[in-house]
Parts: C-alpha cells; structure tokens; sequence
C-alpha cells in the first residue's frame, strides 16, 4: 500500500476491525484505537473518523477514555464492509480538503487505501503491525496467516467488483 510510515494530517480515518457481541471491539479494532491514540498524542491531527458498524460508538469512547477530546472525534457507524467505511466516509467529509491519513491492520491497508481512493479519498497509508506483531508468537502464526488468506481473497473480489 505504500512506504511503511506514519504520516501525520489534518483528519485521521480508524477503521474497525470487528466487533463482539454488542458492538464491543474485538481485538484488532482495540489494537487500532490504542494506535490512534498515540497518533493522535503525538500531534498533528485535528479530527479522527472512527468508522465501523456498531462499533465506532465504543471505539469513541475508549479514545476518549484515553484522553482524546470528544470535538475531536466523529463517527460512522453504518458501513459494514471496507467498500462501505471509503463509500459512507466520503460521504461523511464533502467538501474536506485537509489531508487525511488512513489507519488500519497491516495485512488490510493494500485493499482499504485502494477502496478510498477509489471512492475519491486521496488517503495516506498510516498502518499499524497487527499481523506483523502476532507472527511472532508461534500460537498466534496460524491465525494470522489465515487473516492473510482472507484478505487475499477479499483483494481479489474488490477488484472484480472494481471496487479497488
């Protein structure tokens, strides 16, 4: 998706990872919001989209509970697919011209960047080492390669679909 870096502008965009029962986070979307935690710690970063189905809500409120100011935060939670979080955000931002910097997983910034852009967002890769901190534990490897796999399959859909 890009040289692995961590970009800073105006507006940053979380997507969820998932959800448990209730909305609640799963662990990928956990580890993301402690990432834009310290995005957003480190400065830079006026506006953070939190976007996800029925999960934006707790992820607003884990951040805030982290000490990010509530103005600063802004929801999206109807998408439920990655074509849907770069369709609805768009929507969400007309007339935007700040730069924006997406913040996903490793493994799903390939796919995401390429759905935003596709859906008019000019978005700077901004990934988190989700896949590439689990394979480094030998229990974790054989989840990890199969979220590999998963997202293999999903980039091919997307660009069949020409969503990417």
């Amino acid at each position: 998706a890009g040289p692995w870096s961590d970009p800073n502008g105006d507006t940053l965009i979380v997507l969820a990872a998932g959800s448990l029962d209730g909305g609640f986070p799963a662990e990928g979307t956990l580890l993301r919001c402690l990432y834009a935690v310290r995005a957003y710690q480190a400065g830079g970063f006026r506006k953070i989209v939190l976007v996800g189905y029925q999960t934006s809500e707790h992820m607003r409120r884990l951040l805030m509970a982290e000490g990010v100011p509530a103005d600063v935060l802004v929801t999206e939670d109807a998408s439920q697919s990655t074509h849907d979080n770069a369709l609805y955000t768009a929507r969400l931002l007309p007339g935007d011209n700040g730069s924006k910097v997406l913040l996903t997983s490793d493994y799903h910034m390939f796919r995401a960047v390429r759905a935003f852009r596709k859906a008019g967002m000019n978005v700077l890769p901004r990934p988190i080492p989700d896949v590439r901190k689990r394979a480094t534990q030998w229990l974790r490897r054989w989840p990890a390669f199969l979220d590999e796999a998963t997202e293999s399959a999903k980039i091919v859909y997307y660009f069949v679909r020409g969503w990417i």
